[in-house]
């Protein structure tokens, strides 16, 4: 599996290996079965435009992701920085579990699985439980 780091933020810098290391931890626990996938350190500043362009929402958030819809190129993950950190803060979470979880939520959505009805949110959180545990992370819910 490639996994493309794209840096758009120097408040990333040197954080770009544990990003990596943590997503190939993650793809064969979440079962994903294709070749490439893109993760973009940015911002919040750059977050909020990207939240806004494709989401219509002025405002910055932790994480997007943006399916392929391919076999072979999994699709675009996105990264806020400061949101991530200032969530580690107020959740009492450490910045690399959060990160984990993240990455995690983000990839679930990238095969298919969402979050906006009930059932299958209960479904993707008890996944999300199951292989945070596996990297030895307890349930961040």
């Amino acid at each position: 599996m490639k996994i493309d780091i794209v840096l758009k933020s120097k408040k990333w810098v040197g954080k770009e290996k544990l990003v990596e290391k943590i997503t190939k931890k993650i793809l064969p626990l979440a079962k994903v079965n294709a070749c490439e996938v893109s993760i973009s350190l940015v911002c919040d500043r750059q977050m909020k435009k990207i939240n806004l362009q494709f989401r219509g929402k002025d405002k910055s958030t932790n994480v997007l992701s943006f399916s392929a819809f391919d076999k072979f190129f999994l699709g675009d993950i996105v990264l806020a920085y400061e949101t991530l950190v200032r969530e580690a803060v107020e959740q009492k979470k450490t910045f690399n579990n959060h990160l984990a979880h993240l990455l995690l939520h983000s990839i679930l959505h990238l095969l298919g699985h969402d979050h906006e009805e009930e059932e299958m949110a209960e479904k993707m959180e008890k996944l999300e439980i199951k292989i945070l545990g596996q990297l030895g992370i307890s349930n961040p819910y």
